[in-house]
C-alpha cells in the first residue's frame, strides 16, 4: 500500500534521493584556473556521439569554470578512493585539492586522476539551465580506463563498495 501524499514534497523528494546510491566522480574544469568538486549527478547520455550529463549547481565555482570554459574532465573515483571525493567535497580548501591523489595534467591543462576507475575528457556542447542547477551535456572525446572494476558509491551520506550478488534465477 501507497504511503500517504506528503505535504513537504521538496523534504520527501530530498529523503528518497538521498538512499538513490550513485557512482561519485569528482568533476574537473580549468578556465582561467583549475578547480574540481565531488560530483554525484553525472548520467551517460548518448551512443552516438558519446556523450554524458553533469548536473552542477549554479552557485559553485565549478559552474562558473565550466561554463566559460570548452572542456571538462569526469573522473570516475575507484571503491578505495573515498579521501579523494571527501577532499573534493569541501574537506579541503579549493587550492590543496589536488594534492590529495594521483593528479595529473593533460596537454592543455586539464587535471585527470590517473588512478582513478577512469577519466572522461569531455567537450561542453550544451549547457541547459533548470532550477538550482545547470545540465553540462559532455561529448566525450577520450577515455582513460585503469582496470579498475568496482566504483566508490554513495548513498545516504555514507560511501559504499560496489559488490556483485549471485546470479538471479530466471
Amino acid at each position: 500500500m501507497p504511503s500517504p501524499r506528503t505535504d513537504d514534497l521538496p523534504a520527501a523528494f530530498r529523503t528518497v534521493m538521498r538512499h538513490v546510491a550513485a557512482t561519485v566522480t569528482v568533476v574537473t574544469a580549468a578556465a582561467g584556473r583549475e578547480h574540481g568538486m565531488t560530483v554525484t549527478a553525472v548520467s551517460s547520455l548518448s551512443m552516438e556521439p558519446p556523450a554524458l550529463l553533469v548536473c552542477i549547481n549554479q552557485r559553485t565555482l565549478l559552474h562558473d569554470l565550466m561554463l566559460r570554459g570548452s572542456r571538462f574532465c569526469v573522473n570516475v573515483l575507484a571503491h578505495d578512493q573515498a579521501p579523494v571525493s571527501a577532499a573534493f567535497s569541501g574537506t579541503v580548501a579549493p587550492a590543496e585539492r589536488f594534492a590529495v591523489g594521483d593528479w595529473r595534467t593533460d596537454e592543455d591543462g586539464l587535471r585527470f586522476l590517473a588512478d582513478g576507475m577512469a577519466s572522461l575528457f569531455c567537450r561542453n556542447t550544451a549547457t541547459i539551465p533548470y532550477g538550482t542547477h545547470t545540465i553540462f551535456v559532455g561529448e566525450v572525446a577520450e577515455v582513460r580506463r585503469n582496470g579498475v572494476e568496482r566504483p566508490l558509491l554513495y548513498q545516504n551520506t555514507q560511501y559504499c563498495r560496489c559488490e556483485p550478488i549471485d546470479a538471479v534465477p530466471a
